[in-house]
């Protein structure tokens, strides 16, 4: 009950923030020429690509709750893992952008309204930060990487907002480019490293939450289990996990007895996130063509 609620509530967050980021870049482009700012007007730039980004996680987010079918028996979940990946690219994108044009503003400095900027800056601050709020508890890597990109904007428009007030008081352009750099250069190394996560996972590596030594060894200590081999785990979304393993049984007269091992076994798989679990059991007499390359 409490997943489909905060699913319901991750599509609503995405799509708030989706909304409010395309509002917003259309008046940065139309007041970033107004004030004749540079920064603001890449920054709209920049804003268009998260939009677009925004619109395509809230539509995979969307997609990703759907129930399973025979092509896709696991569901839609690792769609969602899909947005991670095509969102942390274009971030990473729209990041070198920025610091392109903030490099070529250092080459050829210009002077901005700086009024102007300030009370675009408050505004986007505002805006962005309120859209950065929604998605704080993000639980997926979709939102974790979304969040990232409102961080980006929140950071920004303080970059434009400290420039423009030193604007006031000493006409310097240099100074504008110079905390862009810094800041694009910090997202770039936090979103460089989400990325990494996301193809680790996208690999089907195993999530960082789960040591299958633990598991293997809380499933030994059940009575009746001789050995555990064979155990791989993999994640839908980074939040949703599926796991499979081989496990040996001793004296085993009746099915009964099965019955509670096999009692035994969910009770252990319980504790751990895991959407999907498939246990092969094996009696004692079978022999396992898998623990038998495992042990080569």
């Amino acid at each position: 009950m409490g997943h489909h609620h905060s699913h319901h509530h991750s599509s609503k967050n995405l799509k708030t923030a989706f909304f409010l980021n395309v509002a917003f870049t259309f008046m940065e482009f139309i007041g970033g020429i107004y004030v004749n700012s540079v920064a603001i007007v890449s920054d709209a730039i920049h804003d268009l690509g998260d939009s677009l980004s925004l619109g395509f996680a809230w539509f995979l987010d969307v997609k990703s709750k759907k129930s399973a079918t025979k092509s896709f028996t696991f569901g839609y979940s690792r769609l969602s893992l899909l947005g991670a990946l095509i969102n942390s690219v274009v971030l990473i994108v729209g990041s070198i952008f920025v610091i392109n044009e903030a490099v070529s503003r250092f080459i050829n400095p210009e002077l901005s309204d700086a009024n102007g900027m300030i009370v675009f800056a408050l505004f986007g601050i505002a805006v962005n930060g309120y859209a950065a709020w929604k998605l704080s508890g993000a639980k997926t890597l979709n939102e974790k990487v979304v969040s990232w990109h409102l961080m980006e904007d929140v950071l920004g428009w303080f970059a434009v907002l400290i420039a423009a007030i030193v604007l006031k008081f000493y006409e310097s352009p240099y100074i504008d480019p110079a905390l862009s750099i810094a800041i694009t250069a910090y997202i770039l190394f936090n979103v460089i490293k989400r990325l990494k996560e996301t193809l680790f996972l996208f690999l089907q590596g195993t999530p960082d939450d789960i040591d299958i030594n633990n598991v293997e060894n809380e499933l030994i200590t059940i009575e009746q289990i001789n050995s555990v081999h064979h155990t791989h785990v993999w994640s839908l979304d980074g939040e949703q996990h599926v796991f499979t393993t081989h496990v040996k049984l001793n004296n085993i007269d009746s099915l009964l007895e099965l019955a509670k091992v096999k009692a035994a076994i969910k009770s252990v798989l319980k504790q751990y996130p895991f959407k999907h679990h498939t246990v092969e059991v094996e009696l004692s007499e079978e022999t396992c063509r898998m623990e038998e390359e495992h042990n080569h």
